[in-house]
């Protein structure tokens, strides 16, 4: 039978053939029973079991044969086909069951594993090839049919399939075609998890195609979810649990043994194929969420305690080579997909748990510490409060080993870089620098902390050992020497590695990282160190000053010669420069150092233009990684793989930079921006900021069009994270800043829309992150003494061009591409638009968005006039998304224009209610500072368009807007003030890079017609009554001056008189009869000039130059105003008659002036009083004219009446026409003597000449003569020999001894000398006295000294003299040696005290003119001393 069966074989046709081919036939249809017996009568005849199983898994496969016959056969015979075959396969196997006398089960296992053994062959591997794959997948869908009928055991075909060679993928197609569970398997036989676990490894390392690959990660993935739910879900079988977790355990080990030889092993592409099934997905909703955290916290431990060789020494001193840069990827993901499902609290938590009860693999914690602060953010804090845990229990149980293990934690956080947590030696200080550290609290505590750092000593590598003696524990005084031992035992460790502490940097700060960095750099980080602090003080640090002395060797050897490297000196000294003289001046450098230095420094100016090529390579690899990121980023990387190759970024500049600071504390940074001078900038600074812009435009790509916002939301991570890597690296973040600024202030207008997009998204990111960023100092080179500090945000801001029209249409571009930025990224965040918008940019786009673009003014004001409106705004809301989408759009479209741009952005409702902000308000002064900035020679608008925009932007726009809002609300008064304060602050504090001087080129003459616009509106609209009597003009340049203003500081005089001359401009441009009030007194109106005459003589009158004489302007501007108001009055002749009789008493400075300039007075005064009120002039006016008149008559020798005038107007009228006429000096003596009964008019003089030599002495004028002005000086003393009047000129210089001479009443001359001189002239006054009295003749002299009065006098002016001697404020006077007036001064005096009587005055006085000698001048103090006690003679 057998032999025919096999005769046969070759006739045979398919079971499906033979259906097929009767498809042509007619035949009556039959029914389902004749068919199932004709079929089974049809099979007898060919027994080959295996064949029929074959066929009937081609069957369930659906294929075309099938899918023929299907077309023939009713649709209710097709759905029934797969059950006609299994049925006849069932017939047949309990036929042939019945004859061999065994359970159909086990003839229908034998027949599928015959089946199976065939399939795979002889082949040892874990998987099958794609041909034995679909065969299986076939039989074993057929084997399923059978198992449905009864027909099969799946636990006998496993029993017989365990004793022959098991493969892997087989028990998988079991498990996923429900044949057997996976479940089953692991616990039916001994040996089948050291099976399971070869078969896993097996698995991993085969070599195969993509398509093969997915497949087999399904293998695994669908293994590893059956071990975790059996192994880490409540199941009864404990023993089952633990032999999954057993196999789980094996392949985790696996795979750290391949890391840990990854230089040797072969296996590290299958481990990364095992790493795939870690991630979340993987389980998906097969396995519970409970039980996929417990499997990664037991994966977390296996991992942290995986092999724990290495001893806490070899920790300590292998654990720089553990940093996340150089852990392996594959170990750092690990880490990242296990902790995904945990908090990072939870993981810091079982940290410690495992910390605290588990030998650990110090390598894999710590690796594990730098891969979750990489990664995570928030780890930063969960580190650091698990160190203080640490800390704390340590110091509470005197435990060491939670003292090694914080201590371990902490390094390891500062390898990263302060980016992700701060540096050792600040961890370091923050614990153990002060009494309130965890060390602080007793004796035994301090003891225990430095017991342990005494035994870390040989363990310790020197960057830490540098920590501990730079900046060693507070220790209290009584303890001090434990402290000395331990610095003692550092120090003798660093000395045996050769690490010198004599070379350590007096400002050197320690990360952790082992970087061998030379001396020389370390000493050029201390130079940049010590001239910051040198900048932000004025004054040599001490630190520096310790160093020259305790510390020699190191400030010789190094420091100097790295603070004086030749270079080319800019033209204007820099800070730099001014260190090394300050160190001169204090004899801290040798002079032959110094000499050397300077000759150096000569030889690189004539060599400049030289450049030194240097090696680009380590530049070249930072670029290498800077693509790498830029890779990743348009690749849309997740963001923990982007923090990672930033990580990467910081590691790698650790070598790029060494010449720079590698970690500086977080301090100032100072920004001088100066155009004359070009400033070096290090090549890796325009690499990173090239590399910078290539990946913003890369992550710009990421997303498809139409996810414009989700696009740029994209940048918002990875952006911040690598500017805090930038701030670890503090020079080199100095240099970028100062770049940054260059871009932005000189190149701006040539910027392309790439490098503007670039820039912008750092200025909001450095916004966003202001609060971790050192601030910014912003110094200007012409102006060091003015400096702004501010965020770096706020800072680059600041310096946007916007004087010319180039800058402004590059600032009004930077402004919207920044705006729109922010904007986005605000749309993924909590926080409100105005965190990251920077105040100062959003200004400057209010300002040049209504100037350049006169059509969005209407627009303005719409906005900052509209109520708030719910309804209104939540249809705006609605809109908000797609405007932000069209701007964005429209600032990255380079064939947009910049102003359709700014329409589109100003459509958004968020950013037009951004400017209700305060901190974001334009406010009306801010916008007159803008505009003064402006050159008017390079304006974007012409000046009729400049005017007109002005008028709007005042009247329209900000001359309503509430005040609240930054506007006047419609005060005409207050929008003056704004006016008038921004022309000062602009004159005397110019902003940083201004690029014009004030007054040469600005848009102040347009802004002062504003100014008389507004003010003529004022006038008018008071006109119908009468003007208040406190004028708001002299009440705020009152305010201004008196701020500038304090007398015992020569910068501060010199300040406010630069404040008064800006003022005085401003006072030329305000119409003149706003100057005077006109009030009501007894039912008539007056002038009352009080506010006017008290500004000249506290103000004007010490900015005179010369002394004691108005500028002619401001002379014909004032008695201008009192003119012009005096039409207000009704008598305009007497209320003019009676304001300027006044000036002789209250103001005579003006008065004096008016005298001075008459010839160019009179003229404009008489055509003005013709035009304005005509008829006879003012009494007064024709005095000054007559007197005028007869001084010119008497100074050529005419005969003529003196007039009857006050003898100051005829002193100055005299006065001024011998300087304007000139003469003899003797003819002009000779006249003095034909007027000596007018004895006031001789003492005025004699005050003018006076003042005229002082003047001559403090600046020589080439039309005078200090002879001539000391001849005239000396002959009206001889005239007025007899009288004491002329004394009171110079009492205003004395002191208290003064005030009580002249108790009854003060001197008319004393008060007119107070009001008209300036303050140093008043000063100098006794300097003036002595200088006349030396050439006075002997007789007129010995007349002089016995006029009463005198001495008292004499005393006064020459202590006086003495103490400005002593005080160095004689120091500008050009003059004969002083020392020899002094000499002649005390002859005088001590003359003066011989011809004394002694009861001609009162002994109070000689006692206090004694008292005022005595530190000054013993010999006068004696001589007095001897005329209040004559009998001691």
């Amino acid at each position: 039978m057998e032999d025919w069966s096999l005769s046969q074989s070759s006739q045979r046709r398919s079971f499906t053939s033979l259906i097929a081919s009767r498809l042509g036939r007619k035949r009556r249809v039959q029914t389902q029973s004749e068919l199932q017996e004709a079929s089974i009568h049809l099979i007898n005849r060919n027994q080959n079991i295996s064949a029929l199983l074959q066929e009937t898994a081609a069957g369930a496969g659906g294929h075309t044969h099938t899918c023929e016959v299907s077309s023939a056969l009713t649709d209710r015979s097709t759905l029934r086909a797969g059950e006609i075959r299994a049925s006849v396969l069932e017939c047949e196997l309990r036929r042939q069951a019945e004859e061999l006398c065994v359970p159909v089960s086990v003839l229908s296992v034998r027949m599928v594993m015959d089946r199976v053994t065939a399939l795979q062959g002889d082949k040892d591997s874990a998987m099958m090839d794609s041909a034995q794959r679909a065969e299986l997948i076939l039989l074993l869908r057929a084997t399923r049919e059978l198992l449905n009928l009864g027909v099969f055991s799946p636990k006998l075909f496993w029993q017989e399939y365990w004793k022959s060679q098991p493969v892997l993928e087989v028990l998988y197609r079991l498990h996923t075609e429900e044949l057997l569970p996976l479940q089953y398997t692991l616990t039916s036989e001994a040996g089948v998890s050291a099976w399971l676990l070869s078969q896993l490894q097996s698995l991993c390392e085969c070599g195969v195609t993509e398509e093969e690959g997915d497949v087999r990660h399904h293998i695994l993935s669908t293994v590893v979810c059956v071990l975790v739910r059996v192994g880490f879900e409540d199941v009864q079988d404990s023993s089952v649990s633990h032999s999954c977790c057993s196999v789980l355990d094996s392949m985790l080990s696996w795979f750290l043994d391949s890391l840990e030889n990854s230089h040797t092993s072969q296996r590290v592409p299958a481990a990364a194929i095992l790493l795939r099934v870690f991630e979340t997905s993987v389980f998906g909703m097969s396995v519970s969420e409970d039980a996929v955290r417990r499997f990664f916290t037991h994966t977390l431990t296996h991992t942290l305690t995986h092999r724990p060789r290495l001893k806490v020494s070899d920790a300590i001193a292998m654990q720089s080579q553990w940093s996340f840069a150089k852990t392996s990827p594959l170990m750092t993901s690990l880490f990242c997909k296990v902790c995904v499902v945990f908090s990072m609290e939870e993981v810091c938590s079982h940290l410690q748990q495992v910390l605290d009860t588990l030998e650990v693999n110090w390598q894999n914690v710590l690796s594990c510490i730098s891969t979750l602060l990489v990664y995570h953010t928030h780890t930063q804090a969960c580190l650091k409060e698990l160190l203080s845990r640490l800390l704390s229990s340590a110091f509470h149980s005197y435990d060491v080993e939670k003292m090694i293990t914080s201590f371990l934690l902490a390094r390891q956080g500062a390898l990263e870089g302060p980016a992700v947590f701060p540096s050792y030696s600040d961890w370091f200080k923050i614990s153990f620098g002060g009494a309130s550290g965890y060390h602080g609290n007793s004796k035994k505590s301090l003891v225990f902390l430095l017991k342990f750092l005494s035994d870390l000593v040989p363990f310790d590598p020197p960057q830490y050992l540098k920590v501990h003696v730079m900046h060693p524990p507070y220790v209290p005084g009584k303890h001090r020497s434990l402290l000395q031992e331990f610095i003692s035992l550092a120090r003798t460790r660093l000395s045996d590695l050769k690490v010198s502490v004599e070379q350590m940097g007096m400002y050197e700060v320690v990360s952790g990282a082992v970087t061998e960095v030379q001396p020389e750099c370390v000493a050029q980080k201390d130079v940049e160190k010590a001239v910051a602090l040198f900048q932000n003080t004025g004054r040599i640090s001490a630190t520096v000053m310790e160093a020259s002395i305790f510390r020699r060797p190191y400030f010789l050897s190094r420091f100097l010669p790295a603070l004086l490297t030749p270079r080319v000196l800019p033209e204007k000294p820099d800070n730099r420069m001014a260190f090394i003289e300050a160190l001169k001046k204090a004899e801290k450098i040798p002079a032959a150092l110094y000499a050397s230095y300077t000759e150096s420094c000569m030889r690189q100016q004539q060599g400049a233009g030289v450049c030194d090529s240097k090696d680009q390579d380590p530049q070249m690899g930072f670029h290498t990684q800077l693509m790498e990121l830029r890779r990743l980023l348009s690749t849309g990387a997740a963001e923990g793989e982007v923090r990672a190759q930033v990580s990467m970024l910081s590691q790698t500049l650790n070598g790029v930079c060494d010449h720079l600071d590698k970690l500086s504390e977080c301090e100032i940074i100072t920004l001088t921006l100066d155009t004359h001078t070009p400033s070096h900038t290090p090549p890796v600074v325009n690499v990173i900021l090239k590399g910078f812009c290539e990946c913003v435009m890369a992550a710009c790509r990421v997303a498809p069009p139409n996810s414009e916002l989700d696009r740029v939301c994209r940048q918002c991570h990875w952006v911040g994270v690598f500017l805090k890597m930038l701030i670890g690296h503090t020079q080199l973040y100095a240099h970028i800043l100062h770049r940054v600024l260059q871009l932005l202030y000189l190149q701006g207008p040539s910027l392309s829309p790439a490098h503007v997009l670039a820039l912008a998204v750092l200025v909001v990111e450095l916004h966003v992150c202001r609060d971790q960023f050192p601030p910014v100092d912003l110094s200007h080179s012409t102006c060091l003494t003015h400096s702004t500090r501010l965020s770096p945000s706020e800072a680059l801001s600041n310096a946007l061009p916007f004087s010319t029209a180039s800058g402004m249409e590059f600032s009004l571009r930077f402004c919207v591409v920044a705006v729109c930025y922010a904007l986005c990224k605000s749309s993924s965040h909590t926080e409100e638009l105005t965190h990251f918008i920077p105040s100062h940019l959003y200004k400057r786009l209010l300002f040049l968005m209504p100037r350049l673009m006169p059509e969005l003014r209407s627009g303005v004001l719409a906005a900052m006039r509209q109520d708030d409106d719910d309804d209104d705004d939540d249809e705006e809301d609605d809109d908000d998304e797609d405007e932000g989408v069209c701007a964005w759009v429209s600032v990255t479209d380079c064939r947009r224009s910049v102003r359709s741009s700014v329409k589109a952005l100003w459509g958004h409702a968020t950013i037009r209610n951004l400017q209700k902000h305060p901190e974001h308000q334009l406010s009306f002064s801010e916008w007159l500072m803008f505009e003064l900035r402006v050159q008017r020679s390079q304006d974007a608008l012409s000046d009729s368009e400049r005017q007109v925009y002005e008028r709007w932007a005042c009247q329209q726009w900000l001359l309503p807007l509430s005040v609240s809002a930054g506007g006047c609300k419609g005060n005409t008064t207050a929008a003056c003030t704004h006016i008038i304060n921004a022309v000062l602050d602009a004159s005397v504090s110019p902003v940083p890079y201004s690029p014009a001087p004030p007054h040469t080129d600005s848009c102040r003459v347009d802004i002062l017609a504003r100014l008389q616009e507004l003010l003529w509106e004022l006038q008018f609209t008071r006109s119908s009554r009468v003007r208040e009597k406190d004028l708001f003009l002299w009440d705020l340049i009152e305010q201004r001056c008196s701020v500038t203003f304090d007398p015992k500081n020569i910068s501060s005089e010199l300040e406010h008189q630069r404040m008064l001359h800006t003022c005085n401009s401003v006072i030329l441009a305000v119409p003149s009869p706003l100057l005077v009030c006109v009030c009501s007194a007894g039912g008539r109106k007056m002038l009352d000039c009080t506010a006017l005459m008290d500004h000249i003589n506290n103000h004007q009158r010490r900015v005179c130059s010369p002394a004691g004489v108005l500028s002619c302007s401001l002379t014909i501007h004032f008695l201008s105003a009192v003119l012009n108001a005096s039409v207000s009055c009704e008598s305009p002749v007497e209320a003019v008659n009676a304001t300027l009789s006044q000036l002789s008493v209250r103001c005579p400075l003006l008065l004096l002036s008016a005298a001075r300039w008459w010839a160019w007075v009179s003229p404009v005064l008489c055509c003005l009083w013709e035009r304005v009120i005509g008829g006879q002039q003012p009494e007064m006016l024709q005095l000054l004219n007559d007197c005028t008149q007869w001084a010119c008559r008497w100074v050529r020798g005419l005969p003529g009446d003196v007039p009857s005038a006050p003898a100051l107007v005829l002193a100055v009228c005299v006065h001024s026409a011998v300087e304007q006429q000139g003469g003899d000096t003797e003819h002009v003596k000779a006249e003095l003597t034909l007027i000596q009964q007018h004895r006031e008019v001789l003492i005025f003089l004699l005050f003018f000449y006076i003042t005229d030599l002082l003047s001559e002495h403090l600046s020589p004028q080439a039309d005078r003569s200090v002879s001539r002005a000391k001849g005239l000086s000396v002959q009206l003393i001889t005239l007025l020999a007899d009288s004491s009047d002329w004394l009171s000129l110079f009492h205003q210089s004395g002191r208290s001894m003064e005030q009580e001479h002249s108790s009854e009443r003060r001197s008319a001359y004393t008060n007119f000398v107070s009001m008209v001189t300036t303050d140093l002239c008043a000063r100098l006054m006794p300097f003036a006295l002595f200088s006349v009295l030396v050439d006075v003749k002997v007789s007129v002299l010995s007349r002089l000294m016995v006029t009463p009065g005198f001495l008292p006098l004499a005393v006064m002016s020459y202590t006086a003299l003495m103490k400005l001697f002593l005080l160095g404020h004689t120091a500008d006077i050009r003059a004969d040696p002083l020392q020899q007036i002094l000499c002649a001064a005390q002859n005088i005096v001590l003359k003066s005290i011989s011809l004394t009587h002694p009861g001609s005055i009162t002994r109070s006085e000689l006692r206090q003119m004694e008292a005022e000698c005595t530190d000054l001048n013993p010999e006068l103090a004696a001589a007095l001393s001897a005329l209040i006690n004559p009998d001691d003679l």
